[in-house]
């Protein structure tokens, strides 16, 4: 997969040095001795190394593989890819603008430097505290080239974000999913409705804004025939809490647990 792209990768490589600032560091205080000065490169990770016979050990070099070829897929879309980054676990991530996010995913299903033809699992954060609230992941696999990608982008409670149910049929439901649970608007979607949650529901589940105990609650009524809600009622004994030790409640089973002990005999 990477041989295919290694020309192009080279190419955008020395248009982008061009562009990146690099930071020099001498070992000594004579900044006339240019032997001492070392460079980063740019466009190169560095490497990492386990510090524990535990922890999971790195590919360093398929990890500069990967980033080579995220930023090549931001040379081909630099309008709307703004980011490409690296996690700790060797993924690669492409952090896009919300108008991006279907050119960007049509690049990666269709495109012969890619054929990510599945997409494995449609999620989204909530962090309230953020202008743009939520954050939403497509999370792509290549069975060509057996490669992982995430694409990630924000919106808002208002901004709706185009669906990849044209790329991907399973995107119906997983979309669909994170509707009922976010509240992420979808267009171009064929059914977007709830999916987990009852079609009367009030909310969203996993918004941090949804209360723990909720307002109301729902049963099934058999007279009616249909799911009915109702105002929560907290019975009074759901109320009663028993701090003490469980040492002290040896007397509600057995009288005498509290008179004195009897006088030993002689």
């Amino acid at each position: 997969m990477f041989k295919i792209v290694t020309s192009v990768i080279r190419s955008v490589a020395t248009v982008l040095r061009r562009q990146i600032n690099t930071h020099s560091f001498l070992n000594s205080k004579d900044k006339s001795d240019q032997s001492n000065v070392q460079v980063n490169p740019p466009l190169c990770l560095e490497p990492i190394e386990a510090k524990a016979y535990t922890s999971r050990k790195h590919n360093n070099p398929e990890r500069q593989k990967l980033y080579e070829y995220g930023i090549y897929c931001a040379a081909c879309m630099p309008k709307y890819v703004q980011k490409v980054q690296m996690q700790h676990c060797d993924e690669l991530e492409l952090l896009v603008a919300p108008e991006g996010v279907f050119p960007v995913l049509t690049f990666l299903a269709h495109h012969q430097h890619a054929c990510f033809n599945q997409c494995s699992t449609v999620t989204a954060i909530d962090v309230p505290r953020r202008p743009f609230r939520f954050e939403l992941i497509y999370c792509l696999l290549s069975l060509r080239f057996g490669q992982r990608i995430r694409v990630k982008t924000y919106t808002d409670e208002l901004t709706p974000v185009h669906s990849a149910y044209s790329l991907w049929k399973v995107c119906e439901f997983l979309e669909r999913e994170v509707y009922d649970m976010f509240g992420i608007i979808f267009t171009h979607h064929p059914d977007l409705r709830r999916l987990l949650t009852d079609y009367g529901f009030a909310g969203h589940p996993l918004r941090k804004d949804f209360p723990l105990v909720g307002y109301t609650e729902l049963r099934y009524d058999d007279e009616l025939k249909k799911i009915v809600y109702e105002p929560i009622e907290f019975a009074q004994e759901y109320r009663r809490f028993q701090v003490e030790s469980p040492w002290n409640y040896m007397k509600n089973f057995h009288e005498g647990y509290c008179s004195p002990p009897p006088p030993k005999k002689k």
